[in-house]
């Protein structure tokens, strides 16, 4: 089913299914090769899949190994993992494959009826439509982003926390306390085009030495911004976050109207001057989703086909779907249309990437 109720699109993988399926075992504190020997592999066996198992072995190991691979023998790539494992799946280069990518997110698993949910999915075979978002550095280089884009007070506890893994999700809480004690301003400049008008405003970009679809909605970043674009007169912020997908965490909803072909990015920013106490009260209302409802006048939310964001000078990180990307460089982002299972680039289809 759809988040919205209604029944999702589905389109099935063909029979017999050719699986590349990755396990990164320090996932779910540490419990996903022995999740996967107890839950999954049976139901793979009695429904007739017989997939590749490559168990991880360090950073980068699955990039290389598709890197490596004849994606066109391949019907799809399965990722059994936290998010850290699928982004570096998408990071390769290479556009040349008909397959689908799908996730069995197994961080912080605490009930295995999801799990089992998923794994179902895998032996139906059945994948459903999800956006990505394509971004751009001014090094030339290209991203693709299934989570969320973050810039300053959540990127930093993300970043930050990394030292309290072994606390699980509680490693959130303990970092936006450490980071709430030292609240920083990060100074920058923001810009976005508003989904109302990107629906009709295709310029027909087309960045040079760029792999991939092209970008009709994002100028070079070394151009100045069409005239439908909407420059935010702030340049002190506390936080700017980009959500895709209606949760950044098990336990935080973000973007509770985001749907996973919406065709928009839910852009998030707060401006300086909200109070550690204000900003504690919205990161516990988002638990429910509730942080809309908040009434803080430092909070803003607008529904974009894309944006530009150019960091200032001092202390920060951005980060791609919780993984850091270099700073000082000005960073776009759209939102690409859903795309269709079949014959398609690497990062087209995704599915079913569930929240636990």
């Amino acid at each position: 089913l759809s988040p919205s109720g209604g029944r999702a699109l589905l389109s099935s993988l063909p029979r017999p299914c050719r699986l590349m399926l990755f396990v990164n075992p320090q996932s779910g504190k540490g419990k996903a090769l022995t999740l996967y020997n107890s839950h999954i592999q049976p139901m793979l066996h009695e429904a007739g899949v017989i997939p590749t198992l490559i168990i991880t072995e360090r950073q980068n190991h699955a990039r290389e190994k598709v890197r490596e691979a004849d994606l066109s023998q391949w019907d799809a790539l399965v990722i059994m993992s936290g998010d850290g494992l699928l982004h570096e799946v998408q990071k390769n280069p290479s556009y040349q494959a008909s397959f689908s990518l799908l996730s069995l997110r197994v961080s912080q698993v605490t009930s295995e009826e999801l799990l089992v949910s998923c794994g179902f999915l895998l032996c139906k075979g059945q994948v459903s439509h999800m956006d990505l978002v394509s971004l751009h550095l001014s090094s030339n280089q290209r991203l693709f982003s299934f989570l969320s884009l973050a810039w300053g007070f959540v990127a930093d506890v993300d970043v930050e926390s990394e030292k309290y893994r072994h606390a699980g999700a509680a490693r959130f809480t303990v970092g936006t306390l450490v980071r709430l004690a030292s609240l920083r301003i990060y100074k920058g400049r923001l810009a976005y085009l508003p989904a109302s008008r990107g629906s009709s405003t295709d310029k027909g970009f087309a960045p040079k030495d760029v792999h991939g679809p092209p970008d009709s909605l994002l100028p070079p970043l070394d151009q100045p911004l069409p005239s439908d674009w909407v420059l935010v007169p702030q340049e002190d912020f506390v936080l700017m976050l980009a959500m895709f997908q209606s949760h950044l965490a098990e336990d935080l909803l973000a973007a509770p109207d985001a749907r996973l072909d919406d065709g928009v990015i839910h852009l998030f920013y707060v401006t300086a001057g909200i109070s550690r106490k204000a900003l504690l009260r919205l990161f516990l209302a988002m638990e429910k989703g509730a942080h809309l409802d908040t009434n803080c006048q430092q909070l803003v939310h607008v529904k974009v086909r894309a944006l530009r964001l150019e960091p200032g000078s001092g202390k920060g990180v951005i980060t791609v779907d919780g993984e850091v990307v270099d700073y000082d460089e000005p960073t776009a982002a759209s939102r690409k249309p859903r795309f269709i299972p079949g014959p398609v680039p690497l990062w087209s289809v995704v599915a079913p990437v569930l929240k636990a």
